[in-house]
């Protein structure tokens, strides 16, 4: 992961040219790609785009969000093909059991965590257990857009505060510290969509007093 940091860091005026034609368009085909099947790292290119548009940034947080939803779809409709034998082939059977678990008991929640979670989150992993366990392709394409969005939202602020390549060095602490920062990051998340759910409900409230 260092590598390939290094290297969008190296060649992102390149990498920028080689893109330029489809305008913002690019960003939508490159997190679709990374979701799809080509492993890319997605947040240091959203840093560049952002960093070189700041004033556009919302519009390259949204269009990341739904290149990866889109995207996503394929591991999705490999995993719902493929059925249990095709997920008991990459992982044994307590994990198994522990994802079918948290797809029972909250199966958004159980996927869009891990779509705000930075690698090295095993994010296909969710998306081949959503198709398993036949999530329903809209709740799908919400819970992954509402991740991504969120992540993308972050690797944002973090951008436009300190320059991309704060972006890489996150990366890089989040492949070192995988375990405590995956975990902190997912109490974030649930604290955070709590927090969501919480001053919807209290709007809604509101509303009906009035």
């Amino acid at each position: 992961m260092k590598k390939i940091l290094s290297l969008v860091a190296k060649y992102k005026t390149w990498l920028l040219a080689l893109l330029r034609p489809l305008g913002m368009g690019g960003i939508l085909c490159l997190a679709f790609a990374d979701a799809a099947a080509i492993p890319i790292p997605i947040d240091p290119i959203v840093a560049i785009y952002i960093w070189n548009d700041v004033k556009h940034f919302y519009l390259y947080v949204l269009l990341a969000a739904c290149g990866s939803a889109l995207g996503g779809l394929v591991p999705y409709g490999i995993g719902r093909a493929g059925g249990e034998a095709f997920l008991m082939k990459r992982i044994d059977r307590v994990k198994f059991e522990r994802l079918n678990h948290r797809f029972e008991r909250q199966e958004f929640l159980a996927l869009m965590i891990p779509s705000i979670l930075p690698p090295p989150t095993p994010w296909k992993l969710f998306v081949f257990g959503a198709g398993v366990f036949e999530m329903r392709v809209t709740k799908f394409l919400l819970a992954v857009f509402a991740g991504r969005t969120l992540r993308n939202l972050v690797t944002a602020w973090l951008t436009i505060e300190y320059g991309p390549q704060i972006v890489g060095v996150l990366h890089e602490l989040a492949a070192k510290h995988n375990k405590t920062l995956t975990a902190g990051l997912a109490v974030l998340a649930v604290l955070g969509v709590a927090w969501l759910l919480w001053r919807r409900r209290k709007k809604r409230k509101t509303v009906r007093v009035d």
